[in-house]
């Protein structure tokens, strides 16, 4: 069996989502013959709350490999876990690849300054590596063109670090083509030196057995038989807003439709451990819903208290982002929650078609930044009449497994494999 290092700075206990990525792909990669091995930062390190859940669902015989990492200063000058480790874990790294005979390197990222420990290690070790892009590096921020700004100064220094950090990569892969295509133009050689290959998280069953063995109890709101409670979980993007604002126009204008809907926003704060961090909220009390029909709670939670949180919903909110590339990685947990699904995306987004094909659900398409307000307005009305029918006669029964199958946490490891593959 062929070995591979994965660098992933935050890895559970962790409650970030990214750590899912790595986690995902060290659960089912040996079944495709690669063993792999973590190397990562202790939780002693991190910024945000621990989740100790998340450690039951990782495998009993996979490899951890933890290193230190220079303390948060105060003031905080440095955050980033990738900064803060970077030494440490190219350190360990080195040692790991030279005594296990290590085939490949992968870094998923962010954080963003770990891409560089693949150049770093190539040229030390010789070893392959492979960069996995959850986001775009190299990305227009809202506020990226103001000079000298927060945003400017992270774009420069992107398009600076990128073309080091991937220059004798021999894989890339992300989330979505979109993700790394970027990459592609501004890297030309890459088309032949690399083999490329998208793959979403992809959904992971065995999470929601656990679930029930657990027996968690959602607690940031109450059930009421009277109203349809839609749960929202996860960080709200940038360019996700546009859509929202007009969404809470429509249901201001159409109040009448959505009487006894409730939305109900989870871990969309600001900072994540921050309860009073709200985004939602000045946007809904603009519109007159804040909790009538919009209700935010800040803070994320852990992640089995959130599909607790979607197994007792009456339904699950997608809202997707005026990037075309943009594809919301929750939609995978949101199908296994068995709950009918109401989702407004960009009509470009691969989840539109991930939710039609598997009967999960209803999609309000949009077209593009200049199309939003208008596909919005016309339509989500219209669109959650359909949902309303939709749910009456949903049944979990009629998703369509087979086809959602191609979409889960297996395949995707699945398809990873035969990229490694391709790659050494």
């Amino acid at each position: 069996m062929k070995k591979i290092l994965i660098i992933s700075p935050h890895f559970p206990p962790s409650n970030l989502a990214a750590v899912h990525r790595s986690r995902l792909f060290a659960q089912h990669l040996p079944s495709f013959g690669w063993q792999p091995i973590i190397l990562t930062v202790h939780e002693n390190y991190y910024e945000e709350k621990l989740d100790y859940n998340l450690e039951k669902l990782l495998p009993l015989t996979l490899q951890i490999e933890k290193v230190k990492a220079f303390p948060i200063t105060k003031p905080r000058l440095i955050g980033d876990i990738g900064l803060r480790a970077f030494f440490q874990l190219y350190k360990k790294a080195k040692s790991l690849i030279l005594a296990n005979k290590i085939d490949f390197l992968f870094i998923p990222i962010p954080s963003f300054y770990c891409a560089l420990l693949g150049r770093w290690l190539h040229e030390s070790t010789g070893i392959k590596y492979g960069i996995d892009y959850i986001d775009p590096w190299v990305h227009q921020f809202p506020g990226s063109d103001k000079l000298f700004s927060r945003h400017w100064f992270s774009t420069q220094i992107a398009k600076f670090l990128e073309p080091i950090a991937i220059r004798n990569a021999s894989l890339i892969t992300g989330v979505a083509e979109g993700y790394y295509k970027g990459v592609m133009e501004r890297n030309p050689h890459l088309v032949k030196q690399a083999v490329f290959g998208a793959m979403p998280y992809g959904g992971e069953e065995a999470d929601h057995t656990i679930l029930e063995s657990l027996a968690i109890e959602p607690y940031l709101f109450k059930k009421k038989q009277e109203k349809i409670q839609f749960v929202y979980a996860g960080a709200m993007l940038p360019n996700a807003y546009q859509p929202l604002e007009q969404i809470f126009k429509a249901i201001q204008l159409n109040r009448t439709i959505f009487y006894n809907v409730e939305f109900h926003f989870i871990g969309t704060g600001k900072i994540p451990d921050d309860p009073f961090g709200y985004n939602i909220r000045l946007l809904a009390e603009q519109y007159g819903l804040w909790h009538s029909v919009v209700f935010e709670y800040p803070k994320r939670i852990p992640y089995l208290d959130v599909l607790a949180h979607l197994h007792n919903a009456d339904g699950v909110f997608i809202l997707g982002s005026t990037e075309p590339h943009y594809t919301p990685s929750k939609i995978y947990q949101s199908v296994l929650s068995k709950r009918p699904i109401f989702a407004v995306l960009h009509k470009e987004s691969s989840a539109v078609l991930v939710l039609e094909a598997s009967n999960a659900g209803i999609v309000l398409s949009f077209d593009g930044e200049k199309g939003v307000a208008s596909s919005i307005e016309q339509y989500l009305t219209i669109t959650f009449q359909k949902f309303l029918v939709f749910k009456k006669s949903f049944h979990p029964d009629q998703i369509n497994k087979e086809m959602f199958k191609q979409f889960s946490a297996e395949n995707m490891a699945q398809q990873l494999a035969v990229l490694l593959n391709k790659s050494t």
